[in-house]
């Protein structure tokens, strides 16, 4: 897998639906189960035998990326154009790096799923374009300062496929749905069933051939693979001309490399191969697009406050951190009884006398006093809680300091942030010195 795929992490900006959070931290540093966010897609190349990846990120992330196994070659996007550029205009920029089909995924993804059930689709049937996608999650009921608020909801995409489940017909964003859906009569020709599934979220993991890459280099028109270059190809895959008919050279098939000798012996056989995994290959389009669902296993992007918060809870649950111990062989707890099972505490924190915490992360270097009690919350790195602070259902970034007595329930604190003693904090989003948000 490893030799015939080059794989591509993008961790830049993102987090536009979280800028609360990333302001304080850049979206590919966010801990998650105490690792960085970044580190759960490196992981899961080198348990899959990949040897090298190439991650494109900017100057700010590149110099905390997490000492892997695997060689990690970093691109740094231009500083003045990083937050401007998507995810195809990207590719562009590493274009000249790209020497085979990519494996191509975001650093907000953490999966159980096996990458070979995406990159067997991609083999078997010489696809295009293989995607992995899951059913979207249900809206979190509780999420930091946004009690009162109407809650965001995740870009569902409506899908159509074949009788196996696999090849993908149809996509397009459940939004659009509004202004109808053309379907081409050519698509029902050649499959009478399609199979509809609405609520459907990309989980931002493609498998491209090389020459979707050399097209995606001579057309900047295209800016972003979710939302551009996918539903381009899905949709060109019943558009395929002639063989005599001349190909604008602008268009996707003119890329597709030709076999003359097996186009000259396929016309020329008299062989039905009408049934078996070959037949798309021989008589289908030159153009495949197919599609993995993640059934049971964890698959989330943490693109999202909420689904933030949701990824801190289940994570430590999942096989992807089992043999990561939940207490840090460094911490110092004073009573480890007060520690809930379902808690992780990171290495060198310090936790003083009868303080409990329940459903929790607490990173590293962090200094919590006696009688604190911190229930659902996420603690990053270098935070002191002093005295008989109290702590519910709340997202604390590195560094901050709450005085004695302070009492937070369901809010977002921003890095460096100080809380008086005994302040009461309920439902806010606060960062720096000044308050953001209260409901």
């Amino acid at each position: 897998m490893a030799v015939e795929l080059q794989a591509v992490v993008m961790a830049v900006y993102g987090g536009s639906r979280m800028q609360d959070l990333t302001s304080c931290i850049p979206k590919p540093l966010l801990p998650v189960g105490n690792k960085p966010l970044l580190w759960y897609p490196l992981n899961m190349l080198e348990r899959a035998g990949f040897e090298e990846v190439i991650v494109v990120t900017t100057r700010e992330v590149q110099k905390y990326i997490p000492d892997m196994k695997l060689r990690v070659e970093v691109v740094c996007l231009p500083e003045d154009k990083a937050a401007e550029m998507g995810t195809a205009d990207s590719l562009r920029h590493i274009y000249s790096r790209i020497k085979s089909d990519v494996l191509v995924l975001s650093c907000d993804l953490i999966t159980e799923v096996a990458l070979h059930e995406v990159v067997d689709l991609f083999r078997a049937h010489d696809a295009t374009l293989a995607m992995l996608m899951k059913k979207a999650p249900e809206p979190a009921e509780h999420v930091p300062g946004q009690k009162g608020k109407q809650k965001a909801v995740e870009e569902r995409d409506f899908i159509g496929v074949d009788d196996s489940g696999s090849r993908l017909l149809l996509l397009a964003n459940e939004e659009d749905l509004d202004d109808g859906l053309n379907l081409k009569k050519c698509l029902f020709q050649r499959f009478p069933r399609v199979h509809m599934k609405m609520g459907m979220l990309d989980a931002h993991l493609y498998c491209l051939r090389k020459y979707v890459l050399d097209y995606l280099a001579d057309n900047s028109s295209f800016s972003s693979v979710r939302r551009e270059l996918v539903p381009y190809l899905v949709s060109k895959q019943f558009s395929q001309k002639d063989a005599d008919q001349e190909i604008d050279k602008k268009d996707i098939y003119s890329y597709i490399p030709r076999d003359d000798l097996q186009e000259m012996a396929l016309t020329k056989s008299s062989w039905n191969d009408h049934r078996g995994d070959m037949k798309e290959p021989y008589h289908g389009s030159g153009l495949r697009c197919y599609v993995h669902t993640a059934r049971n296993e964890l698959c989330c992007r943490v693109n999202s406050l909420a689904m933030y918060m949701e990824a801190n809870k289940q994570v430590p649950q999942s096989s992807i951190l089992i043999e990561e111990p939940r207490v840090h062989v460094t911490a110092d707890i004073a009573d480890k009884l007060m520690v809930g099972a379902d808690s992780m505490i990171g290495e060198q924190t310090k936790i003083g006398e009868k303080t409990s915490v329940k459903h929790s992360i607490v990173g590293a270097k962090c200094v919590i006093k006696d009688r604190v009690k911190i229930t659902n919350c996420i603690i990053m790195n270098g935070v002191v809680i002093n005295d008989c602070c109290a702590l519910q259902g709340s997202v604390v970034c590195n560094k901050a300091v709450l005085q004695g007595g302070a009492d937070i329930k369901d809010c977002l604190l921003g890095s460096g942030l100080r809380v008086s003693s005994k302040e009461k904090r309920v439902n806010e989003i606060i960062v720096g010195n000044e308050q953001l948000m209260e409901i």
